[in-house]
């Protein structure tokens, strides 16, 4: 075996020996933007009681008028970071103890914590094997008398099935809630990722297509949600008697406030994002183009002009416009048709350089919390005793996110690493210089595994 084509899992040189340049956004717009907050002295503008700064300070209050401009939106609530946008969602459409919320599998956990934190019970509702996002057909099937909410996330950049998910929560009077999280700018059916439920909810943290650091925002064309977001979000319960409200329900507020600094940073950053997501899937889409034609690896579907995954996944005529932003860049990989196992295959190109990841999320349901269904205290609430129902958490009840996470779905890190055109050619030397060598590999895994 030459030492150049030798796999550097087997001992070879690697394909790269540095790491790809780290996907960084933050430039002098920001800097100074951020200098500008300082020298005013203001870094926060909110007080928790019923008055102008109930509203937060200049910085924020322009970037919900921008992030309304932007999305088209009637109102726009920024928060400290999207997970406080998904607790006050749900806190804000009146969810009450024991009411169920049909939700992914195949999310960040904030997306989920949300419901139980107001003592609603999660119903988990599988994927689709091409987008992994929440399957409508999956949906129709967990709604009961007491389903009160469906969230859909879109999932790795790209954009659930809300044309189908808006028919069944029309069909049932229910509301949604859309954690558009990992898909700012992209399109689905022509309209903006994070547009198409009654709340829709954008992350500004690390790692996203821009950032502040931490925050996030949510859209409504609502008026009376929004108004509870702002509640939920500013210690409603402090402000409620002076600003006369009646509907107390679920006003307990948090201090979910946004800072004038991470503001700024955010209207900065606003004014990147085209740019940023145009040069992300321009590199996502050359590296499809090194892995689409490998027997066993199914690259994302990048259908720009017509999407028909939900025809694949679940039987509808309907075709529908997307746009793919690539949070992460997903690939699926069928062992007995590539010879090697996702594990040996990921590894194997790791130690060429390249940043590959397994996985993605682990379903939700197979964390702690909701395996031994203790949350509130120690008696199991709300799992246990709000509904007189055993809910069932166990492991195979969303098998295709079960697959995804334990078998088939890998991903390239483009949330972190920014390779150039010309490392993403040289990706084909270390791809096959793997599957050139997969008996070999496979059998180095096999006395590794052994040996442990």
């Amino acid at each position: 075996m030459k030492t150049i084509n030798k796999p550097a899992i087997l001992g070879g040189k690697p394909t790269f020996n540095k790491p790809f340049k780290s996907y960084v956004t933050i430039g002098i717009e920001e800097k100074n933007a951020v200098n500008e907050v300082l020298k005013s002295g203001t870094l926060s503008g909110f007080i928790g009681a019923w008055c102008p700064e109930f509203f937060g300070g200049e910085k924020v209050q322009k970037l919900e008028r921008l992030w309304k401009k932007i999305f088209n939106a009637k109102h726009a609530v920024t928060m400290n970071s999207a997970t406080s946008c998904l607790y006050s969602a749900i806190g804000a459409i009146g969810i009450e103890p024991g009411d169920e919320v049909i939700v992914t599998p195949t999310t960040m956990t904030a997306t989920v914590t949300g419901i139980v934190l107001y003592q609603g019970i999660p119903i988990f509702a599988d994927v689709c094997p091409n987008t992994y996002c929440i399957d409508p057909n999956q949906i129709k099937n967990k709604i009961t008398k007491k389903t009160k909410a469906i969230i859909g996330v879109d999932i790795y950049g790209e954009t659930a099935e809300w044309n189908e998910i808006k028919k069944i929560a029309k069909k049932y009077n229910i509301k949604t809630i859309e954690d558009s999280a990992q898909s700012l700018g992209g399109l689905y059916d022509n309209k903006k990722s994070g547009t198409l439920a009654d709340i829709g909810i954008f992350s500004l943290n690390r790692h996203k297509h821009i950032h502040s650091g931490e925050g996030g925002i949510c859209i409504t064309d609502n008026a009376k949600l929004a108004d509870r977001l702002r509640l939920i979000r500013n210690h409603g319960e402090a402000v409620v008697g002076d600003k006369g409200d009646k509907n107390l329900v679920n006003l307990i507020g948090f201090n979910y406030r946004m800072t004038e600094i991470e503001a700024a940073i955010a209207i900065a950053q606003l004014k990147k994002l085209k740019t940023l997501v145009n040069n992300r899937r321009k590199l996502c889409l050359a590296i499809i183009g090194i892995f689409k034609n490998i027997d066993g690896i199914t690259p994302p579907k990048d259908d720009y002009t017509s999407r028909v995954n939900y025809i694949d996944c679940c039987g509808s005529t309907t075709k529908t416009k997307t746009k793919h932003v690539y949070y992460y860049l997903c690939f699926k990989l069928d062992k007995k048709i590539l010879g090697m196992s996702r594990n040996n295959f990921v590894k194997s190109l790791i130690k060429e350089g390249i940043p590959l990841g397994e996985g993605g999320y682990m379903p939700v349901y197979l964390q702690p919390m909701y395996q031994k269904q203790i949350a509130f205290g120690s008696k199991g609430y709300p799992f246990k005793g709000i509904n007189n129902k055993k809910y069932d958490y166990s492991k195979g009840i969303c098998p295709i996110a079960e697959e995804m996470w334990f078998e088939k779905l890998f991903y390239f890190q483009i949330q972190n690493y920014v390779p150039t055109l010309n490392e993403i050619k040289r990706f084909k030397i270390a791809i096959k210089k793997v599957l050139d060598h997969k008996k070999e590999i496979n059998l180095h895994f096999k006395k590794i595994n052994k040996g442990s």
